[in-house]
């Protein structure tokens, strides 16, 4: 008999007990697994990644014509024009024996470009005359009288000075004219026009000179020109002249000027 009530009490105990743990598993919260760590993707818009920009040359100074130094054929003929001092004839050729290089610069008294090279002429004049290096310049356009003016204006002529046309009418009549036209030089008037010989490669005799020559087809470069000259004469570098720069500068190449 008491094994039979046991036997009731336990099957009732299960029955109560069943209920209770169904109601626990349907009302207990979902054990979910953590989420996974991800690697934040990155922003849609990423900047690219550029190097950093090359370091610009500056920009040369309002109104200037510089020209680089070239090579140029031009079947540079002898000359023979009035000496802007005396008014005697200077011939090129025998003007230039004797010496290692020479600069024949053709320029324009009233060209505001020759007024800024003129002062680099002069200072390359005065630095290197005494290795062979020598300097005629080839008044164009303009009366004598107004290119000893502007000669008076600076101290005077350093170097030689020769008039080849004396007005603008006479623009496209000089050899001035015809040797910018063959190495391209598409400016109006074309002051300055610098044109480099070595007297030791000229032809000894007949009208042309050499028919190849180094050109600067409008204002000098000077550090470039400089680095040439000092090539031709056999020169070290380091006695090179600085650049000119600023109005410090301008008052050395005024008075460079001075014979």
């Amino acid at each position: 008999m008491f094994e039979t009530l046991a036997r009731t009490a336990a099957f009732f105990a299960l029955a109560l007990a069943a209920p209770a743990a169904s109601l626990a598993q349907q009302t207990a919260p979902a054990q979910t697994p953590p989420p996974a760590q991800t690697t934040p993707a990155p922003p849609a818009t990423t900047p690219a990644q550029t190097p950093p920009q090359a370091q610009a040359s500056p920009a040369p100074q309002a109104g200037h014509e510089y020209a680089p130094l070239l090579e140029q054929t031009v079947n540079y003929k002898d000359w023979t024009f009035k000496s802007l001092k005396d008014g005697k004839d200077v011939n090129l050729r025998e003007w230039a024996k004797g010496k290692k290089l020479v600069l024949v610069v053709y320029f324009a008294p009233w060209c505001g470009n020759w007024k800024m090279e003129a002062p680099i002429v002069a200072r390359l004049y005065n630095e290197y005359k005494q290795h062979g290096f020598d300097v005629v310049a080839v008044s164009e356009y303009a009366a004598p009288a107004d290119t000893e003016k502007y000669f008076e204006g600076v101290g005077g002529a350093p170097y030689t000075v020769v008039v080849e046309s004396e007005g603008r009418d006479a623009r496209d009549k000089t050899t001035h004219y015809g040797y910018r036209q063959a190495c391209g030089d598409s400016r109006r008037w074309g002051s300055p026009f610098n044109v480099f010989l070595e007297p030791a490669k000229l032809h000894k005799s007949g009208d042309v000179l050499t028919e190849k020559a180094w050109v600067v087809g409008g204002e000098l470069i000077e550090k470039d020109v400089e680095r040439f000259i000092r090539e031709r004469l056999g020169l070290a570098e380091k006695t090179a002249v600085a650049p000119c720069d600023g109005k410090k500068d301008d008052q050395k190449t005024t008075a460079a000027f001075k014979p």
